[in-house]
Order: structure tokens, then sequence, then C-alpha cells
């Protein structure tokens, strides 16, 4: 039995989080404007026939599939919404799923770093894939499993606010994401994302961490 992990739909990809996804995908990259659709699930090797069934049902494209022995992430998306909302729902239609037997967002961490000092900056550019870090911005890190749902939360934040997307890492067991920016505009983005996230219906994971 396949268990859905995370299923969302986002209507429009900003520019910053396609730029950001053409740097970190192997697929077929998209551009700022599509409709993109992000499946989780487990066991992370089923991924390849729901990858499968999604572009044989429509006219979509694949930038990101993750297989791993846990889950399983794909990430398809078109110019248009109707293609890319019909690929989601034929992948659920395989698996005997509806969207709201995905597993809720919960947020394990949300902290705000204020006045970057130089080194600390340093240290997260290193391993960044999108837009710098600087001395003196204000750094949002938000943690939230599962994990697909980074790349919706980062999303959320470009279009809530003029914020840079720093890094996202939306597959495995815990999604990240990093955001950077004038202090105003990162305090807007982070409490419009906890807003976003928290509508999310599904079902309500169990296990407690501490």
């Amino acid at each position: 039995m396949v268990d859905l992990r995370t299923y969302i739909f986002l209507d429009s990809l900003q520019l910053q989080m396609a730029s950001y996804l053409a740097t970190v995908s192997r697929g077929y990259l998209p551009v700022g404007g599509q409709a993109c659709c992000i499946i989780e699930i487990a066991p992370g090797i089923e991924i390849n026939t729901l990858t499968d069934i999604a572009l044989k049902a429509t006219n979509v494209t694949p930038g990101m599939q993750v297989v791993e022995r846990a889950y399983g992430m794909l990430e398809v998306h078109s110019n248009s919404q109707g293609e890319t909302r019909t690929a989601g729902e034929s992948v659920l239609k395989a698996i005997h799923k509806t969207e709201d037997d995905r597993l809720k967002p919960r947020i394990l961490t949300s902290q705000l770093i204020k006045n970057v000092e130089d080194h600390h900056a340093q240290l997260i550019n290193r391993t960044r894939m999108g837009m710098m870090l600087l001395r003196g911005d204000t750094l949002f890190v938000l943690e939230v499993e599962p994990a697909g749902y980074a790349y919706f939360a980062a999303n959320e934040a470009e279009k809530s606010a003029h914020i840079n997307i720093i890094d996202v890492m939306g597959f495995g067991k815990f999604g990240r994401v990093y955001i950077g920016g004038e202090e105003a505009e990162v305090l807007e983005c982070k409490k419009a994302v906890e807003k976003r996230l928290a509508e999310i219906s599904g079902r309500s994971l169990k296990e407690d961490y501490k």
C-alpha cells in the first residue's frame, strides 16, 4: 500500500522558486508562472510507477524525481493549470487516495535570526543553491514535516513579501527552508507561510518529537 505524504498544487511558480528548482532539478526545468504539482509517497520505490502514470495521463513535464528507500518525491509542471491538476489527480486515482488523504504539514522549527553576522552568512552561502545571504540580513529558518511542503512554503514566502530564497530542501524525513532579507519583509513572510501551512487539510501526524 502506498502512503500519501505530501500532495500540493502550486498555481504559479514564483520567479525565484522556479529558478531555484532549476538549480537542483535533474529533469526538465520549470520557469516562472508555470503550474506545479508536488507528490511525496512511501515507500519511495513506487514513485517510478507514479511518474509513468502522470506523464502518460497529461502533457506535463517532470522536473524532479527523488527515489529514497523510505520516501519518493515527484514534481511535474506545465503551462496549463488544468493539465497539471489532471496529472496529480491521475496519481491519486492510481493509489486510491484523495487530496485529503495526504498528511497535514507540521512545523517543527520556525526561527528568526536578526542582523546575521558575516561569517554566519558565509557558512550558509557555501552550501546554498539559491540567493545569497548578506551581513545584516534577517534569516528565517523553517523545518517542516513531511518534507515536500518545503517547496510550497518557499513559493508562498516569495508571494507574500520581498525576500530572497536562500535554500530549500524538500525531500527526506524533514524539509527545510532558508529565507533572507530585510527584517520587516522576512517577518511578513514568516507569518504568511505559517498561516498557509496551517490551512492545508489532511491527516494529522501522530509522532511527537522532543
